[in-house]
């Protein structure tokens, strides 16, 4: 079901480095705040947890969190920063992995729902682990087709001394590929990494999360709760288990 290739053990490894930036407290303070919130005195489970980036702080603040990873390399550093009995992970996809007991809250973060071809099943396997009345959140970019001219099919998200990104994209079949070049050292040379995604709209999501049997709660367009407007580049999203 994932359409992405799996991160190796080089790119896990190289994971927190590249993407420091996502570790910063501005970051992470307000995407935990959000997190803590929903939990409340119950179990959060982080769909994709990646090294920990999100779950490994969310657990120090007292949420009782596991996890579902599909890379073991990606699993194996977050391990090097909690214990299992701390936060288990148990390692698979994360729309057909189940994860023993229910949650207040499941969540997915930093565009990763887009790994999947069949998203439906991943709104499917949240409902499934959501007590009734627990949350499913997702965080998604918003697909950045206005900023296509007829005819053009890259989009450009960076362009920085040591990074270049560029989306290119199928419209017909919905499926864009972000190519990476980083530069590696201070010998000219570049690294070449690309992954597939299918990109969706927040309406596509809604619909997934109807077939699921969840409920829209609430849309922002960043984790301090800023509105949601046409023109946001991303949105985060709440759906209820209904009672």
């Amino acid at each position: 079901m994932t359409t992405s290739e799996l991160w190796s053990r080089a790119a896990a490894e190289r994971y927190d480095t590249e993407d420091s930036e996502m570790f910063s407290a501005a970051v992470l303070g307000p995407t935990l705040d959000f997190l803590a919130e929903l939990a409340g005195d119950g179990r959060a489970l982080e769909f994709a947890i990646g090294t920990g980036r999100v779950g490994v702080p969310l657990r120090e603040r007292g949420v009782r969190v596991a996890g579902i990873e599909l890379s073991e390399p990606m699993a194996a550093v977050l391990r090097r920063k909690v214990d299992e009995d701390t936060l288990p992970v148990v390692i698979g996809d994360m729309a057909t992995t189940v994860v023993p007991g229910t949650f207040t809250l499941v969540y997915l973060v930093y565009n990763t729902i887009s790994n999947l071809l069949t998203q439906v099943e991943c709104f499917r396997n949240a409902a499934r682990h959501l007590e009734p009345g627990g949350r499913f959140v997702i965080e998604l970019g918003v697909p950045p087709l206005r900023s296509l001219p007829l005819g053009q099919v890259a989009v450009p998200f960076e362009v920085g001394e040591r990074h270049l990104g560029l989306d290119t994209f199928d419209l017909v079949e919905q499926v864009l590929v972000s190519h990476h070049f980083t530069r590696d050292g201070d010998d000219g040379r570049y690294r070449r990494d690309a992954s597939r995604h299918r990109y969706a709209w927040p309406a596509e999501l809604d619909l997934m999360a109807r077939i699921a049997g969840l409920e829209l709660e609430r849309r922002v367009a960043d984790w301090d709760g800023s509105p949601f407007a046409q023109d946001s580049p991303k949105h985060i999203s709440v759906w209820r288990k209904p009672t």
